[in-house]
This record gives C-alpha cells, structure tokens and sequence, in this order.
C-alpha cells in the first residue's frame, strides 16, 4: 500500500481516479471542501506546506488545471497567465517542489487533455498548456532522480460531465470515470514514466 496525495479529489476528474487508488491510503487535497488539506497549486508557498503537512508519501496524483476559455482574437495576456500558472506551472510546481519531499521510487502523475490532439474553439489556452504538460512529462521524466517516475493521463470528456461540456464538444465520445481510473491505477502502480497516457473512446 502507497500513501498517495490526491489533488483535486472532490472534482469528477478527482473522483475518477480515485476509482483506480483503492489499493492505497489516499490524502486528499484540493482548494475547498471536506478534504484532508487545502492546497492552491498556483502557489508555490502552498505546495510546499501540502508537502510538509503530509510527510512521507509515494505518489502524487493531480487531477486539477483551472483554464480560461475564450476566442483567441480575444483573449488577454491575464487569461493566458491564468491558464498558464494553473495548467502548466501549477503541475510544474507539484513535481519541481515534490521531488525534494517524495520517497525513492515515488511517482507523479499529472492530467492534461485531449483537447491538445483534438481541438475546439475557445479552448486555445487549455490546448496549448495540455500540449506543455504532455512535453513536459516525456522530457523531465530523464532527468527525475532517485529512480522517480512520473506519466500524465491525457482523457478525453467524462461522462460524468458530459451535462457541463457535451454542448461545447460536438462529435466527441465521452468516456465513464472508472475508464480514466484505470489510466490513474497504471500510472501508479506500473513500472512506466514519461508516458502520455491517452484515454479516449
């Protein structure tokens, strides 16, 4: 059994993957709610004291990525920056800080998005920065030390949100949560790193 820290446990995405973390003893944390603690990715202070609340653990699991969506011609520098420090630097930041704390051999498994293979409009920003987190994973996953891993599950639209995006994602098959929970359990409890993991229909 791993102690593994859940961000974003309250949220669907959160909710899928803790389908595939039965095995484990589960910290959960998010940004509001009934969680063990309260953590803002976008600030580097608050990881930091996540980690050190916590202790020893040997894995994290981020499920969360707040991004602004918006017609490009009309976007502004600050919805970019949002997107940016949530989605990218927010999960950079988790790994960056979580190398120093995490135990030999942990694992890091971060969430882009499919719609970085598969656009929409308005989601200009959340593509990019999926697009980042996916690079990010396949080039940092040769430098992590201490024989850490680390992949990120790439899903496409759960149906447990189709209510929420099915308007905005025409053609797109949406996919149950225990699906994107497998993805979680093999990121976790496999021997791979530096993979994408793609979950769509």
């Amino acid at each position: 059994m791993k102690t593994v820290i859940l961000i974003g446990a309250l949220g669907k995405m959160g909710q899928a993957a803790l389908t595939g973390l039965g095995n484990h003893n589960v910290i959960t944390a998010g940004r509001s709610g009934d969680v063990d603690h309260i953590v803002d990715i976008t600030s580097e202070q608050s990881i930091r004291a996540l980690y050190k609340k916590v202790g020893h653990f040997d894995a994290v699991v981020n499920t969360v990525g707040f991004c602004e969506y918006a017609n490009f011609t009309e976007m502004s520098e600050a919805q970019w920056l949002t997107t940016i420090m949530s989605k990218m630097m927010g999960q950079i930041n988790l790994v960056r800080i979580g190398q120093e704390h995490i135990a030999d051999s942990g694992s890091f498994t971060l969430i882009s998005g499919i719609l970085n293979k598969k656009p929409i409009p308005f989601a200009i920003a959340d593509a990019t920065t999926s697009g980042a987190i996916d690079t990010f994973v396949k080039c940092v996953s040769l430098e992590m030390p201490r024989n850490i891993r680390i992949n990120v599950v790439n899903p496409t639209v759960l149906a447990e949100a189709w209510e929420v995006y099915g308007e905005m994602m025409p053609g797109f098959q949406p996919v149950p949560g225990t699906l994107v929970g497998k993805a979680f359990e093999r990121s976790v409890d496999g021997f791979i790193t530096g993979e994408v993991i793609v979950v769509d229909a």
